[in-house]
């Protein structure tokens, strides 16, 4: 055997063969079933994260995903898991502690560090530090709060793949390595295309997913001490479990509707249920940045054809902005961003009818016969 030097040590060693995978043993006995979403059920059983993967949970701001992750962790706790809550959102140890205990996690398993930990990490050397107790610790659930501030604490730009990837392979990677279900929550882009797509920055975070990405979309704001219910859609579903269990049909299929409703005094509870058939989230709202230009007109738009116009670009988005100017209650009275409008909307839809030229042919109709 000819002996090499090895890489920067000048000394030998035994050459090395690269360690590719063995398809020949796997392919000898059977194949192994595609991974199955097992974290956070749903109330038919069926989880909506994957255990041992990278999750992407993103929507506007308020919309529920924070109560969405710590919901998830109660449920870990509760069988007996372990929950790490890496806090970079700044949402306080106290309040934290103070919604698990409310959604039902008993004060010894939240004292417990086998159990649960909790960690507002300051600079990368702590957050190093986390990613290395977790390979010994092996948590069930980390959650990572949120993707906006991990970046900027490695001067990372979000806009950047390549910044992305470089986090991700240091911090991420490693915390999905150790077994984890890792659920990281992102915001949405602000523009109405790009709010289509998924989350602000760069097409490198979605790619990374390796289990499920989920947009959430509040149905009823989530108001402390009340609650609040969103909807969930599959934006990516790299092995299927999840959009298996989903109605099908649409382009991001309704995962589930999550409600969170307040009890007897500070007392807590979720339900996740799945989608009944056909049942689909309504509409996006319109981008905010269109909303605010239209706001910002002098004088007022009269129609939202004439908002359209002013502010260009695409017309159905305008029309979204223009519809929901006018329901935020800016849209009457005077003053700049104000104005007062004669214009009807329809009265299902409420989109203006002289916009419906601009729809598809017969909307209005349609709207009226359900």
């Amino acid at each position: 055997m000819v002996l090499v030097p090895a890489p920067g040590t000048g000394t030998t060693e035994p050459p090395r063969s690269a360690p590719y995978f063995d398809i020949a043993a796997l392919l000898a006995g059977d194949l192994p079933e595609p991974p199955k979403p097992t974290v956070m059920r749903r109330s038919d059983g069926l989880g909506i994260f994957y255990a041992e993967q990278l999750n992407l949970v993103f929507g506007d701001p308020e919309c529920g995903k924070t109560w969405l992750l710590l919901c998830a962790g109660a449920q870990v706790l509760l069988d007996g898991g372990r929950f790490l809550f890496i806090d970079l959102d700044h949402n306080g140890a106290v309040p934290t502690a103070t919604r698990l205990l409310n959604l039902g996690v008993p004060v010894d398993v939240l004292s417990d560090l086998d159990r649960f930990r909790y960690i507002e990490p300051a600079d990368p050397i702590e957050m190093h530090m986390i990613v290395g107790d977790c390979e010994t610790w092996s948590p069930d659930l980390t959650g990572l709060d949120s993707l906006g501030e991990l970046l900027p604490m490695f001067r990372a730009s979000s806009n950047s793949g390549d910044d992305f990837t470089s986090v991700h392979s240091r911090i991420i990677k490693p915390l999905v390595r150790t077994g984890a279900c890792v659920v990281l929550i992102d915001h949405l882009a602000k523009g109405m295309e790009s709010r289509q797509s998924g989350p602000t920055g760069s097409p490198a975070k979605r790619r990374a997913v390796g289990g499920v990405s989920l947009r959430v979309r509040a149905k009823d704001a989530f108001v402390p001490g009340h609650g609040g219910t969103a909807y969930l859609m599959v934006n990516k579903d790299r092995h299927g479990g999840l959009r298996a269990g989903s109605p099908t049909g649409d382009r991001e299929p309704l995962a589930g509707v999550f409600t969170l409703k307040a009890g007897v005094g500070d007392e807590l509870a979720f339900t996740l249920r799945p989608a009944q058939q056909g049942e689909q989230a309504p509409a996006d709202h319109a981008a905010p940045d269109l909303v605010e230009k239209i706001a910002a007109l002098s004088p007022p738009p009269k129609s939202a054809n004439d908002a359209a116009n002013r502010i260009g670009g695409n017309r159905k988005a305008a029309l979204a902005a223009f519809r929901e100017w006018q329901e935020s209650g800016t849209g009457s009275g005077t003053g700049t961003g104000t104005g007062t409008t004669s214009e009807p909307p329809c009265p299902v839809c409420r989109f203006p009818m002289s916009f419906a030229d601009d729809l598809a042919a017969g909307h209005h109709l349609t709207c009226k016969e359900n």
